[in-house]
C-alpha cells in the first residue's frame, strides 16, 4: 500500500482551497506543485483568507482534526480597520454572538485574543488598507471553526476584516513559507505537531 503524504501550503489571497470548481477561480492545481493523486485540503480557507492550509492523501485526517474528542487550536493574524478598544477586545475573548447558518445566533466560546504589532516582512496580498488608514492587528487563537467565524467575530464588534492569515494549527505553522509555497511533512511530524493520535 502506498504510504500517505502530508503537505503544508501557505495559501495565497484570491485562491480557493480546492482542486476543481465550476467557477472561474484560482485553484490549488494552479500552484504548479506536483501533488499526488488523491490529495485534498483539510478544512478550508475562503478565497480572501491566506495562510496555513493542510493537504494530504489520508482521508481520515479531517475527522481526526475537526471531529475528534480533543479540540485543536488554530491561530490567526487578523487586520481590521480602525483601532480596537479594550472593551471590544474583552468581548472577543469572552465570546460574542455571531450569525449562524440556520438564521439564529451562535455564541462563540472563550478564546485568546491580543493586539499585536503589524507583522514584519508581510507579503502583499493586493488587498491592503491604504497607508495612513487606522487599523489594528489582532492575534486570535480558538478551537471552534464555524463558517467564516473570525470574520463574523470582528464584524460583531463593528470592525471590517481586511486581512485574515492563519499562521498555525497546534504546533504546525508556516515556518517561513511564502504565499504559494508548499512543504512536505513526514507523517510522524504531522501527527506529533497536530497532536493527533492514529
Amino acid at each position: 500500500m502506498t504510504p500517505h503524504r502530508y503537505f503544508v501550503l501557505n495559501k495565497p489571497y484570491n485562491m480557493v482551497s480546492q482542486f476543481v470548481s465550476p467557477h472561474n477561480v484560482r485553484l490549488l492545481g494552479d500552484l504548479g506543485f506536483d501533488f499526488p493523486e488523491g490529495t485534498h485540503a483539510i478544512g478550508r480557507l475562503d478565497n480572501q483568507s491566506e495562510g496555513l492550509l493542510l493537504l494530504t492523501t489520508n482521508q481520515k485526517i479531517t475527522r481526526l482534526l475537526f471531529q475528534g474528542e480533543r479540540p485543536h487550536v488554530r491561530t490567526y493574524m487578523v487586520q481590521v480597520k480602525n483601532r480596537v478598544s479594550n472593551e471590544n477586545l474583552q468581548k472577543l475573548k469572552n465570546g460574542i454572538g455571531i450569525s449562524a447558518k440556520n438564521g439564529g445566533t451562535h455564541f462563540t466560546g472563550v478564546c485568546d485574543v491580543s493586539i499585536m504589532e503589524p507583522p514584519a516582512n508581510l507579503f502583499s496580498s493586493g488587498y491592503e488598507l491604504r497607508e495612513g488608514v487606522e487599523n489594528t492587528w489582532l492575534r486570535i487563537s480558538l478551537t471552534e471553526g464555524k463558517f467564516h467565524q473570525v470574520r463574523k467575530m470582528v464584524g460583531a464588534i463593528h470592525h471590517k476584516c481586511k486581512r485574515l492569515i492563519r499562521v498555525s494549527i497546534e504546533d504546525l505553522g508556516l515556518d517561513g513559507l511564502l504565499p504559494g509555497e508548499v512543504r512536505e511533512v513526514s507523517e510522524e511530524d504531522f501527527f506529533r505537531k497536530l497532536r493527533l493520535t492514529h
